[in-house]
């Protein structure tokens, strides 16, 4: 068969682990596999595994013109691209129930405002009516409860030819002193890393170590740090340590305890799901309820001070160990998997793009009704004479040709309600240089004050809008309109989307290098609080005239 697995990413991360371990085993029984990526792949950013150097890479665009017999999405936005290319079987890699991964939403925070949305996007693409293979029992009994999806279970292998008690170590385990191990990127909320760091340092353990895909070099209360460390070499650093300290709030099926029982060790867990595939409390691990940060420390005391116990739980975990399949089993079960969808019905392309462009909408739509419900609320509380959310962000883009995307651009905080001077700085790159601002995320009035563009190579001004009619030579664009066609200074924002060009920096105002930057005074308001502040409305009362809410609807409906 020819085989297709779309790939988030390269790098260090168990899911992609998982995803090498199979495809290049997938090779070596004849199949030709390819690794389908969204951008080109260098051999540095796969280098940390043995295997991924013997698979084949395109990038999505590369692969439009191969056809599949067997095309999979391996993380939750994959399903999305499916459609783009042509198999004749599609499937779902479930590794684990992605839609626990998001952070919690914090309307000040760009990256995390819209993360509910997201969110339910996310879990969204489980309802996609596409063949699953997962790795864990309880995300096969998820999938069956909530989306009555029998899929086919493979359970995570192992390379029992690295993870064994034998080896290589960084130091030798020493009778009379107790080392803690910490495992996963710093920087990802749901692994907790920062915290079980805490809790190892309150617990006196002797020494504390900590192997991270994150680049790092030192971490506070460490005593070594192991970054990005290649596969083949993770072993001698699990020989050296008693205890794996894994404190997730969220996995698949996770494999570093396991990892850990080959080479010797035992492990303390949250009760995080999948820890019960493997995992049996005070048979080879400790099992914690999640956050009884006091337990955690009793527990790792206890280890530290009672040798016989810690002895106990390695031997337990070496007996689980000794039990559990290979990569080789594992990725025979796979295969299996594969060809049993194989000789069903296949999933139709046209399917897979029609259901992606009714989340699209869906998605549009989550986003329309958040704009619109904000609105409401603001103006509710402002008849009532009380304070509501007044979160809000500016962006800015940039581009030769044109083209804007998220990888040229900037974005700013500011409050609505009060005047606020932003600035962003850009080096050029092209030219002409094309620069485009979305004033705000809401719906509502905005005023601009001024805009300055500036170069500051040169120390000479390219561009200045401070005079109402100024601003005429803006195109506005998107979700924003001219609120006052004599003013071109107050705009109208109707949607999630508001945008204007400016005019292009052609060759006699900068050079390529020089650095410019683009200063924005502005102030974003409500409807009511604008008439009223402006004093624009009949003299009779301070609301604001029947007329300008009928142009707020008709404009939302785009009959404006």
């Amino acid at each position: 068969m020819k085989i297709g697995f779309f790939l988030g990413s390269p790098r260090i991360n168990g899911g992609t682990y998982v995803i090498y371990e199979h495809a290049s085993r997938l090779k070596k029984k004849g199949h030709r596999v390819i690794l389908v990526t969204q951008q080109l792949v260098t051999s540095e950013e796969y280098a940390w595994h043995s295997s991924a150097r013997e698979l084949d890479w395109l990038t999505l665009d590369q692969a439009k013109g191969e056809s599949f017999d067997m095309l999979l999405a391996t993380w939750w936005q994959s399903p999305f691209l499916l459609h783009e290319l042509q198999s004749t079987h599609y499937a779902y890699f479930v590794q684990s129930i992605e839609s626990r991964f998001f952070k919690k939403s914090d309307p000040s925070n760009y990256l995390t405002k819209d993360i509910g949305i997201l969110q339910q996007l996310c879990e969204k693409t489980y309802s996609y009516a596409l063949p699953v293979i997962t790795e864990a029992t309880w995300i096969q009994g998820y999938l069956y409860k909530y989306y009555n999806n029998s899929s086919f279970l493979v359970r995570n292998g192992i390379r029992k030819d690295i993870y064994r008690q034998e080896g290589e170590v960084i130091a030798p385990r020493e009778e009379g002193k107790f080392r803690v191990l910490v495992e996963g990127p710093v920087d990802v909320g749901y692994k907790n890393v920062p915290t079980s760091i805490r809790l190892a340092k309150e617990a006196g353990a002797d020494e504390i170590w900590l192997l991270t895909s994150s680049d790092i070099a030192v971490y506070d209360s460490v005593d070594r740090v192991f970054s990005q460390v290649a596969i083949h070499e993770t072993p001698a650093v699990y020989r050296s340590c008693d205890l794996l300290l894994k404190l997730s709030y969220v996995e698949g099926m996770f494999g570093p305890p396991l990892e850990m029982f080959h080479c010797g060790g035992t492990a303390l867990v949250y009760d995080v799901t999948g820890h019960d595939e493997y995992i049996v409390h005070e048979e080879n691990s400790y099992v914690v309820a999640r956050d009884d940060e006091q337990s955690v420390v009793r527990l790792v005391q206890h280890l530290k001070e009672h040798p016989k116990e810690l002895a106990r739980l390695k031997q337990g975990a070496i007996q689980t160990a000794a039990s559990w399949l290979d990569w080789e089993i594992s990725s025979e079960q796979f295969e299996q998997a594969l060809l049993e969808i194989c000789a069903g019905k296949p999933v139709s392309r046209q399917y897979l793009k029609r259901y992606s462009d009714e989340l699209s909408n869906m998605t549009d739509s989550l986003f329309d009704k958040k704009a619109y419900n904000i609105f409401v609320e603001r103006e509710r509380a402002e008849q009532e004479a009380r304070e509501t959310d007044k979160n809000n962000f500016v962006e800015f883009y940039w581009d030769g040709n044109g083209a804007f995307n998220k990888d040229n651009s900037q974005e700013m905080y500011y409050p609505a309600e009060e005047w606020t001077t932003v600035s962003f700085t850009v080096q050029i790159e092209e030219i002409p240089l094309w620069l485009r601002i979305d004033p705000s995320m809401r719906i509502g009035l905005i005023i601009i004050d001024s805009l300055i563009v500036y170069n500051m190579t040169r120390q000479a001004e390219i561009m200045s809008f401070q005079e109402p009619n100024d601003f005429q030579d803006l195109f506005l664009t998107g979700d924003l309109k001219w609120l006052f066609p004599e003013r071109k200074n107050i705009l109208f924002s109707y949607g999630q989307d508001p945008m204007f060009y400016l005019p292009a920096v052609e060759q006699d105002q900068a050079s390529i290098g020089d650095l410019i930057e683009i200063t924005l005074r502005l102030k974003e308001t409500g409807v009511q609080h604008f008439f009223a502040e402006n004093q624009v409305c009949f003299a009779e009362t301070e609301k604001v005239p029947r007329s300008w809410w009928k142009r707020l609807l008709s404009v939302r409906s785009g009959k404006v």
